[in-house]
Order: C-alpha cells, then sequence, then structure tokens
C-alpha cells in the first residue's frame, strides 16, 4: 500500500466521526421531517397520523390559471360596463376557479391579449408567503452586497480613526433582531410621534402620517430597510476580510503601470475578493431565505414569509404534516439557492 493510500486511509478514519454526528444530529431530523410532510401528523395530537402522500404539497403549491368571461349586458348585448369606474365587468373569480378536489381562491388578476385571466391556489397565503420571501431575499441581499463592498474600501484604507469606524460600524450587527425590529417599529409608526413621520412632515413632504407597516406596497420595502441597516455590517466585515488578503505591491505594480483606481478595482481588487464574495453571498442568502423575526415580529399575520407561515400552520393550526411539508419547501429553495451560487461564482474552484 503506498503512503498515500495510507493517507487517503487514514484521512477517511478521521472523518468518520464526524459523519455519525451529521447522521444523527441532521439527517435523521431532516428524514423525519420528509416523512412528517406526508403524513396528516396533528401537532401535539393523540391519534396515530396517516400517510397522505404528496397531498400536503399539492395543498400548498397547486395553482390553476382561468378566463374571466366578460359579463354581457342582457338589454345590448355587450359587455357590461362598470358606471363608477368605467371598466369592463368580468365574471366573478370564485365561479371560475375549480372547486374540486379542493376550493382555489383568488391570488391574483391579469389581463393578456385582450382577455382576462385569474391566477387562483388552494393556499394564495403561502404562495404569496413564497413572493414576499424571494422579494425580500434578492432585494435585501443585493442591496446589502453593494454597501457593504463600498463599507468594506472605505474601512480597508488608511485614515484616522480608521479602528474606531471598524468597531463602529458592527453596532447595527450586534442588536439583536427582535430589538431592532422593535426599533424599526416605532420610527415607522403610523402617527407622528413615528420618526420617520415626524421627519417628513418637519420637512413638508407629506400631508398626513403613512402607515408604512399597513399599506401593502410600503411593508416589503419597511423590512428591507430594517434588514439593511441590520446585516450590511455583517457583508462589510467578510468582504473587509478578503480585501485584507491582497497584497499591496498588486496596486503598487498597477499603479506603476498606469492603472486608475477604478482600473486597478475591476482587475485586481473584485477577482481576488470573489472567494469572500462568494462565501458572503452564500451565508447571507440563505438566512434571509429563513426570515422569521422580522416578518413576526413587525407583520404578524398581515403577511407571512415562509418561515412565519410554517410558524403558524404548526402552533397556531396544529397541522404538523402540512408545516413539515413547507419546511421541506424552505429547504428545496435554499439547496437551489446554494448550487446556483457555486455554479455562478465558482465555489468549487
Amino acid at each position: 500500500m503506498s503512503l498515500q493510500q495510507r493517507e487517503r486511509r487514514l484521512a477517511f478514519k478521521l472523518m468518520t466521526p464526524a459523519f455519525i454526528v451529521l447522521l444523527v444530529v441532521a439527517l435523521y431530523p431532516l428524514g423525519h421531517v420528509f416523512y412528517t410532510s406526508m403524513t396528516d401528523r396533528v401537532f401535539a395530537g393523540m391519534d396515530d397520523p396517516e400517510f397522505v402522500g404528496f397531498e400536503n404539497y399539492r395543498r400548498l403549491l397547486s395553482v390553476s390559471v382561468e378566463e374571466l368571461p366578460p359579463v354581457i349586458d342582457e338589454e345590448t348585448g355587450e359587455q357590461k360596463i362598470d358606471e363608477e369606474t368605467g371598466e369592463p365587468v368580468y365574471e366573478r373569480s370564485i365561479r371560475v376557479l375549480p372547486r374540486e378536489p379542493d376550493l382555489h381562491r383568488e391570488l391574483t388578476t391579469f389581463s393578456l391579449f385582450g382577455n382576462k385571466y385569474v391566477l387562483g391556489a388552494i393556499s394564495p397565503n403561502f404562495i404569496k408567503a413564497i413572493w414576499n420571501t424571494l422579494y425580500f431575499t434578492v432585494v435585501s441581499v443585493f442591496l446589502e452586497t453593494v454597501l457593504g463592498l463600498i463599507i468594506a474600501l472605505v474601512v480597508n484604507s488608511n485614515f484616522k480613526g480608521r479602528g474606531v469606524i471598524r468597531a463602529t460600524m458592527l453596532v447595527p450587527w450586534a442588536v439583536i433582531t427582535v430589538v431592532s425590529a422593535r426599533m424599526w417599529e416605532w420610527m415607522f409608526h403610523s402617527s407622528r410621534m413615528g420618526f420617520f413621520n415626524t421627519l417628513l412632515d418637519y420637512l413638508n413632504l407629506v400631508d398626513e402620517p403613512i402607515s408604512f407597516l399597513t399599506i401593502p406596497q410600503l411593508q416589503i420595502p419597511s423590512l428591507i430597510a430594517v434588514d439593511v441597516w441590520k446585516t450590511t455590517p455583517f457583508m462589510a466585515l467578510l468582504i473587509l476580510a478578503g480585501l485584507q488578503m491582497i497584497p499591496r505591491e498588486l496596486y503598487e505594480a498597477a499603479h506603476v503601470d498606469g492603472a486608475g483606481k477604478i482600473k486597478q478595482f475591476f482587475t485586481i481588487t473584485l477577482p481576488l475578493i470573489k472567494p469572500s464574495l462568494a462565501v458572503a453571498l452564500v451565508f447571507r442568502t440563505l438566512d434571509a431565505l429563513r426570515v422569521f423575526d422580522v416578518f413576526h415580529v413587525m407583520l404578524a399575520r398581515s403577511r407571512y414569509s415562509m418561515a412565519t407561515m410554517n410558524y403558524y400552520e404548526l402552533v397556531g393550526n396544529r397541522n404538523m404534516g402540512l408545516s413539515s411539508a413547507i419546511g421541506v419547501i424552505i429547504f428545496f429553495i435554499i439547496f437551489a439557492f446554494a448550487i446556483a451560487y457555486m455554479k455562478m461564482l465558482g465555489v468549487d474552484e
């Protein structure tokens, strides 16, 4: 047996305890969740659960698209027009959407090629929760990465008080998420006791207070603002670690060759911090996809993320099978993002 083969065998022996711990701590609970998601198990219930296969997944992900027929005026024989809005009148969604084997409820309506359609789902709240989570994740991670990169570049340069700035920038990250959510909830208050409404009123930019956390168009952007404020220092810290590893001699050589700051950034800085940037993106994206506390504290049940809906299905409705299916769906979405990052950013290399 060669030395290389003996070293490989020793490596496998040394890793065996870690694999056993991983099997017990992670794989077994994960497998149990997979199995529970295919049953009708009730949380804290006394009856034995029955195997239902993919029924829970069908209830969560089943959607249908139906065309809404126009309502015809019996007198004129033409499509009715709403007197108040002046828009054409269509049949109600509830009359068009499927009722068997489960009732589909309206998710949204849209027009296409002159026809109007309704998108329905058995669990419209969960479909919306998926959209809310993906919207929150993409926008917040993008802003945190850009701002974190800018902050990291600034604090990586030499200036007086750099150490104080590095320590200060970590304060938002050190604040507990629930505390920061409550703090921002007060700042977003829908009266003039809220910081933002007070500021907007002082600047004469609004005539009446804005209810940031009840207006649907402002709810997710408000949560994104909270998350960006809190998590940007985390991204800056990870990117700063990558910047610290770049030898200064490379910049000096580039300066001698006549390369400007912008060219140095794209030819030296960005390629060399790619591994650190990839790690930061993977960690932050996977964390954002599991977002719970900000949604739970600031929006409660007015708007769901996937994690908060998982919680309410388990605790509120005691539907352990359905909540387990939600957990499995979250797992696969996170897994897909992780694989995509590895392929796009070359983490394997």
